[in-house]
């Protein structure tokens, strides 16, 4: 899609968001990751590549200042309302939380839940391969590690076969996918 849809905030301006309410850098290259691979999949589903990179941006923005599940993601679901962020973006993130009792009932809504996790987890995979670098990161290799429970044991391993699930993807195509979405941001993920 050439011509966007989207109506909000630029990219930039979500990016002085991302940075005013998430310090830490890991935070921040997470959310890089999130949003290469949300592009990646707009690209290929002929979506609006803006508006589906910029969710994969902010999608935890405010987790760092608001982590319990009381507050992440309602209190920023309400910042990203008030700067003018589409509600179609503010659903997505709402619904990538299981707890926020949000249906993912769009496609975005659908790519952000499987993405999410497993952007984190193939952060995870390439920090152990000696190279540190994802382009040495294959499927069998995240598959292997995911079998793992100790590995990245804070990465739900369900929300990973269910984001594959509701996507009606083969696991092993949503692997690879986030691999090559992330391989194309490499330097600015330091990996």
């Amino acid at each position: 899609m050439t011509d966007t849809t989207y109506s909000g905030p630029t990219r930039e301006q979500a990016w002085d968001l991302l940075c005013e309410y998430t310090k830490g850098e890991g935070l921040r290259k997470h959310a890089l990751a999130v949003e290469a691979t949300l592009g990646f999949f707009a690209r290929e589903e002929d979506a609006d590549e803006t508006l589906w990179r910029i969710t994969g941006l902010l999608h935890d923005f405010d987790y760092e200042r608001w982590p319990s599940m009381d507050d992440h993601p309602a209190k920023g679901s309400v910042i990203l309302e008030e700067q003018g962020y589409p509600d179609e973006m503010r659903r997505a993130i709402m619904g990538h939380a299981d707890y926020s009792g949000v249906p993912r009932d769009s496609r975005l809504a659908k790519v952000l839940f499987a993405c999410d996790e497993l952007a984190g987890f193939v952060t995870a995979v390439s920090l152990v391969r000696p190279s540190k670098k994802v382009a040495d990161v294959k499927i069998k290799s995240v598959k292997k590690k995911l079998k793992d429970k100790a590995f990245a044991r804070q990465v739900s391993r369900e929300d990973i076969r269910l984001g594959a699930e509701e996507l009606g993807l083969p696991l092993e195509t949503v692997i690879e996918k986030v691999i090559a979405a992330m391989q194309g941001v490499a330097e600015e993920l330091g990996l």
